[in-house]
C-alpha cells in the first residue's frame, strides 16, 4: 500500500495515544526497524533516542530475540494460564526471581505497565483484606505517574492525564520527592499520619527516577528512609519499576540502589526488550501466603486472558540471554559514562533550568515563561527541531530526554548530544 493510501486510512480509522486531535501532525510512516534505527516510508533513518516510549533494550529487530520468538512461535503460540501452565512462563518467573531483590518469592502476570500496577494495588488491598483489617489507603508522590487504569490514575498525580475521571478515583495521600532540605518534617508528617490514621496499606513509587512527570530524580539515602519508616509501621511498599528495570538507572533494577528492598515490584516495558506486551509484579512470599486458605473467598480473582502468552515470555527470555551479558553492561556503562560528562559540560547553561541524569537516562528542562511541564509549548518545537536532524525525541513538555537502546554507539550518542547543543544555540 503506497503513502498517500496508509496515512489516509490512518487518519480514516485510527485513534492515536496522547494526540491532540485538532493539532496532531500527520504522523511518520515507520516500515522497518534495525538496531538503533527507524526507517521511514522513505527509507530515512531515525534514531530512536527514547526506545520507542523506554521499551526497546536491545535495538530493533534484534537477530536472537527475533530467532527465540520465531521458534516459540511454531511450538505454542497461547495458553490459557488458569489451571495451565508451560516452560517459557516458568523458566522466566524463575530467572526474573533470580535478578530481583532476595526477597521476592513469587511472579504474577499480566499485560502492560498499568496492568502490573493494578494487579499490586490490589494485592496489597486483599493481603488487609483477607487478615480482616480495613486498611484502603495509600501514600504516593507528587507528581507520580503510574499508568492509565483507575487505581494507576488514583495513585498517580491528578494533572491533564486523569482530569476528567478525578471526581471517581480513590483517595491517596501525595507527599513531595525527599530530598536533604524536607526528609526530616517529611518524616514527622508521615509519622503523625501514621499515628492518627490506621487505614493506610501500601506506599507505591518509582525508584529514583519519575518518568512522566517530567524524569525527576532522587536520591537512594531518602527513599531508603521512608521504606524503613513504612515497614515499622506495618505499610507494604510497592517499587514501579516499569520504566527503571533492566539497567536503565545503571544497575539491574533501580531497586538494588536500596538498602530496605520493597515488598512488591512492577515491571514491564523492557521486559521483553521491547517486542511484545507483558507486564509482571513479583511479591514478598508473606504477601502470597494470605492468600493461602481454606477459604476460596480470599483467593485473588484477577486474570487477564494473555497471562503468561508464550511468545512474549519468549522474548523476554531472550532479552534476559542478553541483559546477562557483559557486552550489554558495557554498554550501559558506556552511555552512563556520556551522559555524565554531557551533564558536567552543560550543567551551568543559560537556556537550562536543569540538567540531570541517572545511568541510562538524561534530561534536560528548559528555560520557558511556561511553567507546566507535559503541556508546555515547547514540546513541539523539540520534536519537530530533532525529527528534521533524524533523531527521535518525544519531549515531556519542556524537558528533553534520552534514554537510547542499549546496542547504540559513541558515535551516535555525539550525533544525538551535536543536535541537542544546535537546539540550545538557536533558543
Amino acid at each position: 500500500m503506497n503513502q498517500n493510501k496508509i496515512i489516509g486510512k490512518d487518519h480514516q480509522f485510527v485513534w492515536h495515544p496522547f494526540t491532540h486531535l485538532n493539532y496532531a501532525e500527520t504522523p511518520i510512516h515507520i516500515v522497518k526497524g534495525e538496531g538503533v534505527y527507524f526507517f521511514d516510508n522513505e527509507g530515512n533513518p531515525l534514531i530512536d533516542a527514547i526506545s520507542s516510549w523506554w521499551v526497546n533494550l536491545h535495538g530493533h529487530c534484534h537477530p536472537y530475540v527475533s530467532r527465540k520468538v520465531s521458534e516459540q512461535l511454531n511450538t505454542l503460540e497461547h495458553a490459557i494460564f488458569s489451571g495451565f501452565t508451560h516452560e517459557p512462563a516458568v523458566i522466566l518467573a524463575e530467572r526474573l526471581i533470580g535478578h530481583l531483590p532476595e526477597n521476592q518469592s513469587k511472579i504474577f502476570y499480566s499485560d502492560n505497565g498499568s496492568t502490573a500496577v493494578e494487579v499490586a494495588l490490589k494485592m496489597v488491598l486483599q493481603y488487609w483484606h483477607n487478615q480482616g483489617l480495613n486498611k484502603r489507603k495509600f501514600i504516593a508522590f507528587e507528581n507520580a505517574y503510574h499508568g492509565d487504569t483507575f487505581g494507576g490514575m488514583s495513585v498517580g498525580a491528578r494533572n491533564v492525564f486523569n482530569n476528567a475521571f478525578e471526581n471517581l478515583l480513590f483517595d491517596v495521600i501525595h507527599i513531595p520527592l525527599p530530598n536533604s532540605e524536607n526528609m526530616d518534617d517529611l518524616i514527622n508528617t508521615i509519622k503523625t499520619w501514621i499515628y492518627h490514621h490506621h487505614d493506610i496499606a501500601g506506599f507505591i513509587f518509582e525508584p529514583l527516577v519519575q518518568g512522566a512527570a517530567g524524569m525527576f530524580m532522587f536520591e537512594a539515602e531518602y527513599l531508603d528512609r521512608l521504606i524503613s519508616l513504612f515497614r515499622e509501621n506495618k505499610i507494604l511498599c510497592i517499587a514501579d519499576e516499569v520504566m527503571t528495570g533492566f539497567g536503565r538507572t545503571g544497575e539491574f533494577f533501580a531497586s538494588n540502589y536500596l538498602t530496605h528492598k520493597p515488598d512488591i515490584i512492577c515491571l514491564s516495558k523492557g521486559l521483553t526488550g521491547g517486542y511484545m506486551p507483558l507486564g509482571v509484579t513479583s511479591c514478598a512470599q508473606f504477601i502470597y501466603d494470605a492468600y493461602k486458605s481454606d477459604d476460596k473467598t480470599k483467593t485473588f480473582f484477577h486474570g487477564h486472558s494473555y497471562t503468561a502468552n508464550p511468545l512474549s515470555c519468549a522474548a523476554a527470555l531472550a532479552s534476559l540471554d542478553l541483559m546477562e551479558k557483559s557486552e550489554t553492561w558495557n554498554q550501559i556503562r558506556l552511555i552512563s559514562e556520556s551522559h555524565a560528562q554531557f551533564v558536567k559540560k552543560h550543567q551551568f547553561h543559560e537556556k537550562l533550568n536543569d540538567i540531570r541524569c541517572k545511568g541510562t537516562i538524561v534530561a534536560l528542562e528548559l528555560k520557558t515563561s511556561e511553567h507546566t511541564h507535559y503541556l508546555n509549548n515547547a514540546s513541539e518545537s523539540i520534536a519537530s527541531f530533532f525529527i528534521k536532524k533524524g533523531i527521535i525525541i518525544r519531549p515531556l513538555g519542556n524537558v528533553l530526554y534520552l534514554i537510547p537502546p542499549y546496542c547504540i554507539t559513541l558515535a551516535q550518542l555525539n550525533e544525538i548530544y551535536t543536535a541537542i547543543e544546535e537546539f540550545l544555540a538557536q533558543l
